[in-house]
């Protein structure tokens, strides 16, 4: 038996996932941090993207798509504080389409700083779900 860790993804709503892990992947603000049990300690911020969880005696991933928020690695447990947190399989593709066209329209115009900044993250967070369900396109 592969050894394991216990991973908790939680959000502002719901806890999406509490459970063994064999390893996972989150998308960390520097880039993707792969996780195995006996990590070494870290505690980094994480942004829009799709965290990917091998579990036990499972041949696909299960996948969860976060807006941002924090990852804490400890040797045995390892906990996602998502902002907004969804599974990967309950992803809507033609919202998240739509975000990125409205995104991409605000960001065309430019009348507003604020409004730009504000398309800039949303962009960025139709991107990583449309992302997240090509992913499990791909998977199945």
């Amino acid at each position: 038996m592969a050894m394991t860790m216990h991973v908790d993804v939680v959000s502002a709503e719901r806890s999406l996932f509490s459970g063994l892990a064999e390893f996972l992947v989150a998308p960390a603000e520097m880039g993707e941090v792969g996780v195995y049990p006996r990590h070494t300690p870290l505690i980094t911020r994480i942004k829009p993207g799709t965290v990917r969880l091998k579990l036990p005696d499972h041949d696909e991933e299960e996948l969860i798509y976060v807006s941002g928020g924090l990852l804490e690695i400890q040797p045995q447990v390892v906990t996602i504080l998502a902002d907004t947190a969804v599974r990967g399989r309950d992803l809507d593709e033609v919202k998240a389409q739509e975000a990125k066209q409205r995104a991409e329209e605000v960001m065309r115009d430019r009348s507003a700083a604020m409004d730009y900044a504000k398309a800039q993250s949303e962009l960025a967070e139709a991107v990583a779900q449309l992302h997240a369900i090509q992913r499990l396109r791909k998977q199945k």
